[in-house]
């Protein structure tokens, strides 16, 4: 007797995404962008994106942009920075989570 397995297919990448995930790749980019030879665990959530170690500039943040989305495996809105102000990580982290889910 055969038995019969049913797999379902992978949840869409947005249904997986949780902030540890989406905060490490933003960490990841932010470094690659500030050419930095640190790993992501050496950034916390709170460290300003322009200040004395990351250096991102208005530019980058196209660039980062794209390598978020490739990264992560989704597609943001083309204007998810437009009018906002990022300060530090986590608030890049949480604009790039609300984009994920309004890509839903």
């Amino acid at each position: 007797m055969t038995q019969s397995h049913t797999t379902e297919a992978p949840a869409p990448i947005t249904e997986r995404l949780d902030r540890a995930a989406v905060g490490d790749t933003v960490k990841r980019v932010v470094i690659a962008e500030s050419r930095l030879p640190i790993g992501p665990e050496a950034i916390d959530d709170a460290e300003p994106l322009v200040g004395k170690l990351l250096r991102v500039n208005s530019l980058g943040f196209v660039g980062m942009l794209v390598r978020i989305e490739d990264e992560l495996g989704i597609t943001l809105p083309d204007d998810l920075f437009v009018g906002r102000s990022f300060q530090t990580v986590g608030d890049l982290v949480d604009v790039v989570l609300s984009g994920a889910e309004d890509a839903r």
